[in-house]
């Protein structure tokens, strides 16, 4: 781990992978990340949260565990669900700033710096990489963009966001106000991205949106049709649940 800092002030930095079978990628990725940490960070973590994989994640999870000792593995036994298994991970980080990226690492980490830096140095509470915005470059097919529009549009104008983009998988938080919402937070898989982001706004946290470089590499684990209607339905149930109850 290298012990000196490009930013002012000391950055203490927890990084979560959610993992389910990705035995391909993990050790790439945790290498990756590893190096764009060393740019600027001067502690940090890095947790896998890993539950109910079958094709060796764990096993390989735990030998990195083993091997660097700023590496953590949180196993579970059963498949709990994307949003589940980073609930469990945020509250085992050690962390000030926490920051989550899917194992593709679809998101350049260019601007992993600058995302960290707006909750670290900036004053923000949230910081989210944004697709959608007039600087980011998203390679991705011409049907998932329109349902990614028509997704987010909706989410803004049924549960009052004004956040642009809820799904992109690469968040940094301030640990104080995350770790209140996350009790809070009933979504247990893809939509807790959405959720986190539209209880963080509407209890007036501040959010900063950024733009990035993102490209949908290998097979998406997100069915289009199936993930989409059961996302529609889960914003349906947080209007119900914010806005009615």
């Amino acid at each position: 781990m290298k012990a000196e800092t490009r930013l002012k002030g000391l950055v203490e930095v927890s990084v979560v992978f959610p993992a389910y079978n990705e035995a391909d990628a993990l050790e790439a990725a945790v290498e990756k990340v590893t190096k764009a940490l060393n740019e600027f960070a001067l502690s940090y973590e890095i947790i896998v949260a890993e539950d109910g994989s079958t094709d060796g994640t764990d096993k390989l999870a735990a030998a990195l565990a083993e091997k660097y000792s700023f590496v953590k593995h949180i196993h579970g036994e059963k498949r709990l669900g994307r949003g589940t298994a980073l609930k469990n991970a945020f509250k085992q980080s050690n962390g000030e700033v926490l920051v989550y990226m899917d194992l593709d690492i679809a998101t350049d980490l260019k601007h992993l710096k600058s995302l960290v830096g707006a909750v670290e140095f900036e004053g923000y509470d949230f910081a989210t990489g944004s697709r959608m915005l007039p600087k980011s470059i998203a390679q991705r097919s011409g049907t998932r963009h329109i349902a990614s529009k028509t997704y987010n549009f909706m989410v803004r104008a049924l549960l009052g966001s004004k956040v642009k983009d809820h799904q992109c998988g690469f968040k940094a938080f301030r640990r104080e106000p995350l770790i209140k919402l996350l009790d809070e937070v009933d979504a247990g898989h893809w939509f807790w991205d959405t959720e986190i982001l539209v209880r963080a706004y509407l209890s007036g946290y501040k959010i900063k949106e950024i733009p990035v470089s993102w490209r949908g590499g290998r097979e998406t684990k997100v069915k289009l049709l199936k993930d989409s209607l059961n996302m529609g339905w889960q914003a349906f149930l947080l209007w119900w649940r914010l806005k009615v109850q």
